[in-house]
C-alpha cells in the first residue's frame, strides 16, 4: 500500500521542467512517482528516459499514445496515427534498443493501492484507450462508456494526453489529470499531482522558462528545437483553445 504518489503526465522529452518538478520535496519524497504516458516524444528523449528509469522501482511509467507512435517509428512500422509529427520521427531515430524495448513494454492501464483512496487507476487517454479524449467538460454518457469495464472498487481514476489539470467527479469516481510536464497548456511550468492521506491536490512548479528553453536548445540536435520549446514551454496555447480544438474528439455533438 502507498502511502503518497506523485503524478506527472506527458514530460514530452523535456529535461529541464521534469528536473524542476523531480526536485520538488514531496516528489522526491513520495513512495512512487507515477508518470502517466507520453514519456520522450520531444527534443530530449533519451535523457529523459534514462532520468525516469534511474528512479528505480519508484517509478512506474504508463503507456501513452505517443510512446506507441515512437515504437512504430523506431521499428519502421507505419505511423499509428496517420501522418507522424516531424519531432516524433526526429525522436525516434534517437532512442537505442534499450529505450525502443523500453516503451514497447510499457503497460496500460496500470491500477495500485494508495492509502485513502484504494485502488487507483492510472492511464493515458483513458482506462480503455491511451489515445482516447476525455475533458474536464466531457458529457457523462461519455466518461460512462470509457469506464465500463472499471470494477466497482475503483472509484480514483488519473489520466493525462490533454495537458490541462482537473479534478472532477463522475457518477461518484474522482478524475484527476495532472496536466503536462513538457507542453502545458494554459500556464507555463511543471503541472502534476500528489496524493495523500485521502486527498488530491494539483500542483504547479514555478520554472525560469528562459532557463529552461536556453537548456533545451543547448542539449538537444533537433532541428526546430527552439521555435518547438518557445511554443510549447511557453504554454503559447491557451486552455480555452487546447478546449476547442480537443472538443470534437470526446463524442460531443458540433450541432
Amino acid at each position: 500500500m502507498l502511502s503518497s504518489v506523485a503524478v506527472l503526465s506527458d514530460v514530452h522529452g523535456v529535461l529541464p521542467v521534469l528536473d524542476a518538478v523531480l526536485a520538488e520535496p514531496e516528489v522526491a519524497g513520495a513512495d512512487a512517482v507515477v508518470v502517466t504516458g507520453d514519456h520522450a516524444a520531444g527534443p530530449q528523449p533519451v535523457a529523459v528516459l534514462d532520468r525516469l528509469t534511474a528512479l528505480g522501482n519508484r517509478v512506474v511509467l504508463v503507456r501513452g499514445n505517443a510512446d506507441r507512435e515512437l515504437v512504430a517509428l523506431a521499428e519502421g512500422r507505419p505511423s499509428t496515427v496517420g501522418e507522424p509529427y516531424e519531432i516524433d520521427m526526429w525522436a525516434a531515430k534517437q532512442l537505442s534498443p534499450k529505450h525502443v524495448a523500453l516503451l514497447a513494454g510499457l503497460p496500460h492501464p496500470v491500477t495500485l493501492e494508495v492509502t485513502g483512496f484504494g485502488p487507483v487507476l492510472f492511464c493515458h487517454g483513458s482506462p480503455r484507450d491511451d489515445d482516447e479524449v476525455v475533458l474536464v467538460d466531457t458529457r457523462l454518457d461519455r466518461w460512462a462508456e470509457a469506464f465500463a469495464d472499471l470494477p466497482a472498487d475503483v472509484q480514483t481514476v488519473v489520466c493525462g494526453h490533454t495537458h490541462m489539470p482537473f479534478t472532477r467527479l463522475v457518477d461518484r469516481r474522482l478524475v484527476i489529470n495532472p496536466g503536462s510536464i513538457g507542453m502545458p497548456y494554459g500556464r507555463p511550468g511543471g503541472s502534476w499531482a500528489l496524493l495523500r492521506d485521502g486527498a488530491v491536490t494539483l500542483r504547479s512548479t514555478a520554472v525560469d522558462i528562459d532557463a529552461a528553453i536556453a537548456d533545451v536548445i543547448a542539449d538537444s540536435n533537433y532541428p526546430d528545437r527552439r521555435d518547438w520549446a518557445e511554443y510549447y514551454l511557453r504554454a503559447t496555447s491557451s486552455d480555452a483553445q487546447a478546449l476547442t480544438s480537443f472538443a470534437p474528439r470526446d463524442g460531443r455533438s458540433t450541432s
